[in-house]
Parts: C-alpha cells; sequence; structure tokens
C-alpha cells in the first residue's frame, strides 16, 4: 500500500481544514520545504490539492503546483478546481503524474471517462468526498459545500470497469479531526469494486490505522494532518 503525504494548499501555503470546513484552518508554511521533507523521507507520491480551485470550481494555484511537479523531487498527485480538459492538460504539462478529478466525476462522468481515454487510466484519478446519511454515503460536491445528489455506489456504477483505475475516497466526518480511518467503509469498497486502485483519505491518527487500512485491500492511504503534528513521521508511516 502507498503512503501518499497531503499538501493542501490555501493562498499559497500548507494548510488542513478539519472536515473540509473552510472556516477551521490551520496553517503549516510554505509547501516547498514541506515537499522536500516528504522526498527525504522516502515518499514516492505526494498528494497536492489546491484548496482555493476546489472552493472556487476553477484553477487558482497551478502555477504553484507546477513549479512544485517540476523539482522533480517525488511523483505528484493534484487537482482542486478540475473542470474541464484545458485544466487536465495544464497540470499533466506542469509535470504532475495524476490529476485528481472531484466534482466532475459526478457532474460530468462523460467527460472524466473521455479523459481517461486520452491520456490513460494512470493519470486520472477520481475523488469521491462522502458523508452517510439515512440512505448510505452521499457524494459531495463543489468544495464538499453540497450534496451531489448521488450515492457512492452510484457513483461508481458511471465508471464501468476498465474505464477507472483509481479513486481517492474521503470519509468527510473523519477528514483533519484525527479520529481515525473509516476501515469498515474501505473493506466494503475495496470488495465491491476489487478492480478499482483505492486510496483511503480522512482519519489517520496512528500508526496502527496503516495495517488496519492495507487489511482492507486499500492500495493507498493519504496522511495530512498526522505528519504535520508529529503524531508519527513519514519514515515509520512507511515502515509500517
Amino acid at each position: 500500500m502507498l503512503i501518499y503525504p497531503a499538501i493542501d494548499l490555501r493562498g499559497g501555503q500548507c494548510v488542513r481544514l478539519s472536515q473540509g470546513r473552510f472556516d477551521q484552518v490551520t496553517q503549516y508554511g510554505e509547501p516547498e520545504p514541506q515537499l522536500r521533507d516528504f522526498a527525504r523521507a522516502g515518499a514516492e507520491w505526494v498528494h497536492v490539492v489546491d484548496l482555493d480551485g476546489a472552493e472556487a470550481g476553477a484553477p487558482r494555484q497551478y502555477a504553484l503546483i507546477g513549479e512544485l511537479a517540476r523539482k522533480g523531487l517525488v511523483n505528484i498527485q493534484s487537482g482542486g478546481g478540475v473542470r474541464a480538459p484545458a485544466h487536465v492538460e495544464m497540470l499533466l504539462n506542469a509535470g504532475v503524474q495524476r490529476v485528481v478529478i472531484g466534482s466532475a466525476a459526478v457532474r460530468d462522468p462523460e467527460s472524466v471517462r473521455n479523459w481517461t481515454a486520452i491520456h490513460g487510466l494512470d493519470r486520472i484519478c477520481c475523488a469521491f468526498d462522502v458523508r452517510e446519511t439515512e440512505n448510505g454515503w452521499e457524494v459531495a460536491a463543489h468544495g464538499w459545500k453540497e450534496g451531489a445528489g448521488i450515492s457512492l455506489r452510484d457513483a461508481l456504477a458511471l465508471y464501468p470497469v476498465g474505464q477507472l483505475r483509481h479513486i481517492l475516497v474521503t470519509d468527510i466526518s473523519r477528514d483533519g479531526i484525527l479520529t481515525g480511518p473509516n476501515v469498515e467503509l474501505m473493506r466494503r469498497l475495496c470488495a465491491h469494486r476489487p478492480d478499482l486502485q483505492v486510496q483511503a483519505s480522512g482519519g489517520v491518527a496512528q500508526l496502527s490505522d496503516i495495517p488496519a487500512l492495507r487489511e482492507t485491500g486499500a492500495a493507498g492511504a493519504i496522511i495530512g494532518r498526522a505528519l504535520y503534528e508529529k503524531r508519527f513521521t513519514l519514515e515509520q508511516a512507511l515502515a509500517s
């Protein structure tokens, strides 16, 4: 299972949100030194999010993300506000290895399927940020500010086997608050769609969370606040 340390960007700074709330922000400094620290620790991939873009629904920090990608220190997957072919191409041309698609994954699946056909299955990752409701897990959209009106299961059905490879699933209720990941959700998801490479996001708080996620069949785990608040080191996470 790959470990993806996270860099969330807002106003050019590394930040973490609590449960996706833009009024609950903690700042952690400049992104380039953080990227270099992750690379020195042995990271193969880093997950970079343009939070301003996610909130605005259009690119806002892609120039900075391109600068980070061109350092060539690690593989970068990145998204935030990706809505159009030009956004995808901008990131790929800047050196990003994989583009993360959020709201468009459920709002415009035909276009997203086309992007995977053009650029390849390994260059696109669909992010499904979910909240539990009475009717199951609903996908959120537009920077987590509203429900997309579709369940996670139905959202995945928009991508038949062979038309998508990488997905990222965040339990919004656990994101950025160090309460532990939703292991059961990941287990069910990996069993439901074994054709997909699932990245688990939200809640990792201690080293024992990592093998727990690995046992679900998840292909990756995104770790943010736990690293920034030194609950454990990236070296420990990679070795766990």
